[in-house]
């Protein structure tokens, strides 16, 4: 009967270090988690601040191109009223 008794104490404290170890990787994958998700929401909004500055920047160069055509535009006109005139 000591024994069975030792052997039930034996195993009883083995789960009970299995349990705490399992406390203690439930909590660490948890905050494994938890930091994950805030590395994908920062990749997330990285990614779309990249994106929207490349949308600014592209019509930026748009504007400027539609400046620029406008002046070549204007220019041409001068250079055909300069022509007309001589």
């Amino acid at each position: 009967m000591k024994k069975v008794a030792v052997t039930l104490a034996v195993l009883a404290l083995g789960l009970a270090a299995c349990q705490s170890k399992t406390a203690d990787e439930n909590a660490a994958n948890e905050t494994a988690v938890e930091n994950n998700a805030d590395a994908d929401t920062n990749a997330a909004a990285t990614d779309a601040t990249n994106a929207a500055d490349a949308a600014l920047n592209s019509a930026d160069n748009a504007l400027d191109s539609a400046g620029n055509a406008v002046s070549n535009a204007a220019d041409a006109v001068d250079n055909a009223a300069d022509n007309a005139a001589h």
